[in-house]
């Protein structure tokens, strides 16, 4: 077997354990399961009037985050995190998180182990395999069952390796690598398959970058990411207090579907052109269209790690009159730390606005939305058509360097320009 077959065998809950092969329905223990403010309220009614449930299976592995709505920006919000904190209560929940940040950076940073099995009601939750677990975002009747029952079921995929070699250039990161994956495979090319990343130039990425590259594989339809544990890995999980984890690994013999190479050394900075995740070009391609706002943030790219090379970027310059960038650090822990190192400060000083750690203008859910024709550049994962604001507004994707040289001139801009 291969890892992912190992770990989905590891968790099977109906006589499966031991061996599991593409194809198989599987019933399966999850580790947790998560729920945001864009889909527990669902949950929970399934919960109680579907299912018609008085109490959570194990409520110390039930994760609640508010995070899309917070601190509330309408009346419907507000509902939703009071029916949020209500159910709670009621189940006294241990994990409730409300205002300090996306839940899949909070996941990372609080409860995510290697060789766990997650699911959770947003479809980013594919994110956790940069820490060596398995996890997928689920509906939300889905989730709920998982509730009630402590179990759920899915088919075992297939898996897709992916071998990344050569040594990253200057203004060149894991967004880059992700977008052009993206763009070669299309947004139904890896449909219900497992994406496993490896080779030299993944192990020289840092957990920030990993989380990226993981974060969006579901933009090319796969059901997991995964990067096996290592030594950052390790680094990571002991300064966050959880040095004990189980380690799978690839039998000998084990089988993917296919194996796809990529040597970064030739890589140039990449950009999604409007309308599809997958409508991917380098840079040179949209390189001096006029931008109005640009966005430094989400689970994809709003890591300590991501406002710092901004920083590096706009340290001593501004940001180009008539445009707004607008920076929301992905939690606490980011934005205080950004503090601490003065990150923050040249952000702000180069004329960022600096939002609450939450999902913000990824989606426009708290701020950041498009008025008619114009046009952002954002370091978000999707870029649909009405995504954020005005369906006649444009979305571009791209990585924080380029947001941020982007945003100095106020067009597209390639950040090896300003970093050479």
């Amino acid at each position: 077997m291969n890892v992912i077959e190992k770990i989905l065998a590891a968790h099977c809950s109906n006589g499966s354990q031991g061996h599991v092969r593409p194809g198989m329905i599987v019933e399966i223990a999850p580790d947790l399961t998560m729920a945001n403010d864009a889909t527990a309220v669902l949950a929970i009614d399934v919960f109680k009037h579907k299912l018609q449930a008085e109490n959570v299976h194990d409520p110390a592995r039930v994760v609640f985050i508010m995070d899309h709505y917070t601190p509330s920006c309408s009346i419907d919000a507000a509902d939703t995190h009071q029916a949020m904190r209500a159910f709670a209560r009621e189940q006294q929940l241990p994990f409730v998180y409300d205002g300090i940040g996306v839940c899949h950076q909070l996941m990372m940073e609080r409860h995510v182990r290697p060789g766990q099995l997650i699911i959770g009601a947003d479809s980013h939750t594919c994110n956790y395999g940069a820490l060596g677990a398995l996890s997928t975002g689920m509906g939300s009747t889905d989730v709920a069952v998982a509730w009630r029952t402590g179990r759920s079921w899915m088919k075992v995929p297939e898996a897709i390796r992916i071998e990344v070699s050569g040594a990253w250039p200057a203004g060149v990161c894991a967004k880059d690598l992700i977008l052009r994956i993206v763009g070669d495979l299309t947004t139904s090319g890896a449909t219900y398959q497992a994406m496993v990343f490896a080779g030299p130039a993944i192990r020289a990425l840092g957990i920030s970058e990993r989380m990226t590259l993981c974060n969006m594989v579901i933009e090319a339809g796969a059901k997991f990411s995964y990067i096996q544990p290592d030594d950052k890995t390790a680094a990571f999980l002991r300064a966050a207090g959880r040095p004990d984890y189980p380690v799978f690994d690839d039998d000998a013999d084990a089988v993917y579907a296919r194996t796809l190479t990529y040597d970064v050394g030739s890589l140039e900075p990449q950009i999604a052109c409007p309308g599809s995740v997958d409508n991917v070009h380098p840079i040179g391609a949209a390189e001096g269209i006029a931008i109005d706002e640009f966005f430094l943030g989400a689970c994809t790219n709003g890591r300590y790690e991501d406002l710092e090379i901004a920083a590096q970027i706009l340290r001593g310059k501004e940001v180009a009159a008539g445009s707004r960038l607008l920076v929301t650090p992905a939690s606490r822990d980011v934005l205080l730390s950004a503090m601490a190192s003065g990150v923050l400060a040249t952000l702000i000083e180069s004329g960022a606005m600096i939002a609450n750690p939450g999902c913000s203008a990824c989606f426009g859910g708290t701020g950041g939305i498009l008025g008619k024709n114009e046009k952002l550049l954002t370091t978000a994962n999707r870029n649909f058509k009405g995504r954020v604001g005005s369906p006649d507004s444009e979305i571009f994707l791209a990585s924080p360097a380029v947001v941020a040289a982007s945003a100095i001139t106020g067009r597209i801009t390639d950040p090896r320009r300003i970093l050479q």
